[in-house]
């Protein structure tokens, strides 16, 4: 029983060795491929600034007569639709 306990603590290290290894050498990878990336990165193209567009004269949409007629309309008709 001990023989067993014994290899399966050396399975476990052997294998948390193994993944801690693995993880390491990817971090390495990640940011040594990072820095490549950086370094071979074409400069972005300069930001303009926007150029303010007019102000358009459209009315607001609550002044338009139709409009009004519609909602109210809509409203009516759910206000009815509620008391039966």
């Amino acid at each position: 029983m001990n023989e067993l306990i014994l290899q399966a603590v050396e399975l476990m290290v052997v294998g948390m060795g193994f993944v801690f290894v693995f993880l390491t050498v990817l971090v390495g990878a990640t940011t040594v491929m990072s820095k490549m990336v950086v370094r071979f990165e074409p400069a972005p193209p300069p930001v303009k600034p926007a150029a303010k567009k007019p102000a358009t004269a459209k009315p607001a949409a609550s002044n338009d007569p139709q409009l009004i007629a519609v909602i109210a309309a809509a409203v009516a008709e759910y206000r009815s639709r509620q008391k039966k």
